[in-house]
């Protein structure tokens, strides 16, 4: 009696699959067991969607090749012309061969303008990148209405343009009217009430760097504010519950989380101080005595002001050759530390 109820109930008895789901139909209109579902068929992408990209990036790479790659071509073919006033008027194209860049290498110019630039590079980015992230360690710390305020501030001096900033500056520390002479005169050091800023070769590149610290200070403060805001708080509770000050805070949670940043903006950094010009120039076209020539400003130098097209075209060439070499040096930084990672 029992066999027969419970071959009743298994008959009876709804079938069901896994979940409540109902078996797999086989054929024959019958339920049989439950199968396993067969996997979404993989569609090959049509010829026009993968083309799709490719489609998207050629107004970019057009617009590239337009304004930056063919003035580049023209660079280099100017650089192997002795291209000057008479060839210019006279529409005549005097080949040179590699003797630009023989003449340009094998002159002292050349290699003290290129080591000159080094280090006020150098100088300027360490003044930038050390006080840059102070004042964005001090944005992290500061109440919502002061850093409000200093940010505004930030944001005001990195919208001003580089010539009203730089004209600004001339009248700042003018030798007759100048503020600075003014103030320092006011402080005790009457010797400095007409002081010449632009006289002397240290005395420009001072108010050079100033200028140009003041300019990316804003970047590099605001964007460190920005990265410190991603860093979990209970990282600096748990350091702070160990004991730890603020500088071994910074080196132990900030720095290393916040190690690309430092990487990125140093090397941004780097290329925006090297290839300064309307600072430089505007403050004394690389004087007194082209002291303060940089390879920007040397390049126009030679090529605008002394009408040597050929030359300045090769000496702007092997500023763009520098610039690679630092930038692959950066490269590989960066590929060291995603290995470390």
């Amino acid at each position: 009696m029992a066999v027969q109820l419970d071959d009743a109930v298994d008959k009876t008895a709804p079938q069901t699959g896994k979940g409540g789901a109902p078996p797999t139909r086989r054929g024959g209109g019958r339920w049989g067991r439950r199968v396993a579902p067969r996997p979404p068929a993989r569609h090959t992408p049509l010829p026009s969607a993968r083309r799709a990209p490719y489609l998207l990036l050629l107004p970019a790479l057009l617009a590239t090749a337009v304004f930056l790659g063919w003035p580049m071509v023209r660079n280099l073919l100017l650089s192997f012309q002795n291209l000057n006033m008479k060839e210019l008027i006279q529409h005549l194209t005097d080949w040179r061969g590699t003797g630009n860049y023989q003449e340009i290498l094998g002159s002292e110019q050349f290699w003290r303008v290129t080591l000159r630039t080094l280090v006020f590079t150098a100088v300027n980015v360490v003044l930038i990148m050390v006080l840059g992230v102070l004042i964005g360690l001090l944005l992290a710390r500061l109440g919502k209405k002061m850093r409000l305020t200093l940010s505004l501030a930030l944001v005001l001096a990195w919208a001003m343009p580089v010539i009203a900033a730089t004209t600004v500056f001339q009248w700042l520390f003018d030798s007759r009217y100048g503020v600075v002479n003014w103030l320092l005169d006011q402080a005790g050091w009457h010797a400095m009430a007409h002081y010449d800023w632009v006289g002397t070769q240290l005395s420009t590149f001072f108010v050079i760097t100033v200028l140009i610290v003041w300019q990316s200070l804003p970047f590099v403060a605001l964007n460190l504010y920005a990265a410190t805001t991603t860093i979990p708080r209970e990282l600096y509770e748990a350091a702070r519950m160990d004991g730890a000050g603020t500088w071994q805070v910074f080196t132990s949670v900030t720095f290393p989380f916040l190690r690309p940043f430092f990487l990125a903006t140093t090397f941004l950094e780097v290329i925006w101080v090297f290839k300064a010009f309307p600072q430089i120039f505007a403050i004394n076209e690389g004087g007194p005595d082209r002291l303060t020539e940089t390879l920007p400003i040397y390049a126009f130098t030679e090529g605008v002001g002394n009408l040597h097209f050929g030359m300045g075209a090769a000496i702007s060439l092997l500023t763009i050759v520098v610039l690679l070499v630092m930038t692959a040096y950066y490269l590989r930084l960066t590929l060291k530390q995603e290995e470390e990672l």
